[in-house]
């Protein structure tokens, strides 16, 4: 009984140790989930961006068309579609720079996450 008391007790705290171990890659895993979707989603955002400045651009160049097809007619239509030409034009391009802005400013992807592994790394460093 002294021995299997003694063998067990010599085990507790590498168990615990262990278990420590596993509960830290387990929230450290967790953390890498978390940040796996907020990724996607702002990648989502930026594909929706470069999505709409397409289309948009596109809309400028069928206006673009019509502006010229009618520009020698002999009222004011023209006009008006290089008002909508204009509209479209600048709207095209905010979207885009607003999704260049976003690929650029981007965080890296799992900061936090590395963060957590180089405060564990400096404690089981410590003496």
């Amino acid at each position: 009984m002294t021995i299997e008391t003694q063998s067990r007790g010599e085990h507790s705290p590498l168990r615990r140790i262990i278990g420590s171990v596993f509960a830290i890659l387990q929230t450290r895993l967790e953390l890498v989930g978390i940040e796996l979707a907020e990724e996607k989603d702002r990648l989502l955002a930026v594909l929706f961006l470069g999505l709409a400045a397409m289309m948009l651009a596109t809309m400028a160049l069928i206006a673009l068309t019509a502006l010229i097809a009618i520009a020698f007619w002999d009222t004011y239509r023209w006009q008006a579609l290089a008002g909508i030409t204009a509209v479209y034009a600048i709207a095209g391009l905010a979207c885009a720079l607003k999704a260049r802005s976003g690929l650029r400013n981007a965080p890296l992807v799992f900061e936090a996450t590395i963060a957590e592994f180089e405060k564990d790394r400096d404690v089981f460093r410590k003496p």
